[in-house]
């Protein structure tokens, strides 16, 4: 087969999430577990640190992967989804894995994945912990796709884990209480292995500390423990608590002695962690004059954020490309989104995305009032042509909206 036959053949088997949602979600690690043993279990051979959390884990995970690239280690990087192209979800120092790498790891292991019916996310997570090992990467950052406990990457022993935040989605699938999802996320602290807390409320912190206590492991909270950070090239006002949080584990990789990272290493990392490793989506800016500015946020609490830094921008008029997927909570996130904007409703080109005209009229009943268009491209241009040069565009909604301008 060829790539793109490849992973047609990948997106085919067992509906991957990205695409079809709730249908595509798997409730244990049988399947990963059989997998791991098949390919001989490459996941034992590497060292890893595993990022959890509602948001922010992506951030988070391209700036240790940034700063232990500027410290001379050769780091692989395993993220979901991906914008445009599979290969950026395995990365090893910035760079994807290879085409002919995917279709032989495929080929191989074709026969096993059908008779065991291993999912998209499933042989992904296989194909990113082989691919590490036989390049021999120094350590591997692996983000977490969906909750924790029953993730298909929660068969690692890290050295760290990492716990961004907690917020209220995908509760079909994680609880529908705060301490539900941080139950859930807390399923990645292993036994006498660090844990770094970027964020927490009162529900979510004893869920923490409790699992940290059964597993005899040291738990830090870093927002109480960092004050400071450097500055980075990634501008959105959230990357201010990843960059606390990323600090923290750092610290705790310097006391552990197995890595050596210097000051200069941890500043350069943060300020070069798009060069280092190809990060895009968070707060970027796509033009000047009119303002655009595209960001993968997508639910209540990383949306709140955003839309606060939106407001603080100067323009004479505000126009939002927006779009969303059909499982998402309406009555949640459209509350955030400014009324004196003018919008361009779009749906995006994907199995779960919302009719534009749902959501134009569901954003109506809050005062958010703006024309439908048949694509996310088409709502873009014409944002562009109604904007003269004072005004601000906002492009957003959902990971997928975004990933069709870039």
């Amino acid at each position: 087969m060829t790539y793109t036959e490849t992973l047609d053949w990948m997106f085919s088997q067992l509906p991957m999430y990205q695409k079809q949602g709730a249908s595509a979600y798997k409730e244990d690690l049988t399947n990963t577990v059989l997998l791991a043993n098949h390919l001989h279990h490459p996941e034992k051979t590497i060292k890893t640190i595993h990022v959890a959390g509602t948001n922010g884990k992506g951030s988070t995970s391209h700036f240790l992967a940034s700063i232990l690239q500027e410290a001379g280690y050769k780091t692989g990087l395993y993220t979901s989804p991906h914008l445009k192209d599979f290969r950026e979800r395995i990365k090893i120092d910035g760079k994807e894995i290879s085409e002919d790498f995917v279709i032989q790891f495929i080929a191989a292991n074709k026969s096993f994945f059908e008779q065991n019916q291993l999912s998209f996310f499933e042989m992904t997570v296989g194909l990113a912990f082989d691919y590490f090992r036989q390049e021999k990467v120094d350590i591997a950052i692996i983000e977490v796709g969906m909750g924790g406990r029953l993730d298909s990457t929660n068969i690692i022993s890290p050295l760290l884990s990492v716990i961004t935040n907690i917020g209220m989605d995908h509760v079909q699938f994680l609880g529908n209480t705060m301490e539900k999802i941080a139950f859930e996320k807390a399923g990645i602290i292993k036994p006498k292995t660090p844990v770094i807390i970027g964020e927490y409320t009162t529900e979510t912190r004893p869920v923490f500390e409790k699992r940290a206590t059964e597993m005899q492991s040291e738990i830090y909270f870093a927002s109480d423990l960092i004050n400071t950070t450097f500055p980075s090239t990634l501008t959105g006002d959230y990357q201010e608590q990843n960059k606390k949080t990323v600090l923290q584990g750092i610290r705790v990789l310097q006391a552990q002695g197995n890595f050596i990272i210097s000051e200069e290493n941890i500043k350069d990392g943060f300020w070069n962690v798009i060069k280092n490793t190809g990060l895009q989506g968070r707060w970027q800016q796509l033009k000047e004059a009119p303002n655009v500015i595209c960001d993968t946020a997508h639910n209540k609490h990383g949306l709140k954020i955003v839309m606060k830094q939106v407001a603080r921008q100067k323009f004479d008029i505000l126009h939002i490309v927006l779009g969303v997927v059909n499982d998402k909570d309406l009555d949640d996130v459209l509350p955030l989104f400014p009324k004196n904007a003018k919008y361009y409703f779009c749906r995006p080109n994907i199995p779960r995305g919302l009719d534009a005209t749902a959501l134009q009229e569901k954003a109506a009943t809050f005062g958010l009032n703006g024309k439908v268009y048949s694509s996310v491209a088409e709502a873009y241009k014409i944002a562009l042509e109604n904007a003269s040069e004072t005004d601000f565009i906002y492009i957003g909604g959902s990971t997928f909206v975004v990933a069709e301008i870039l």
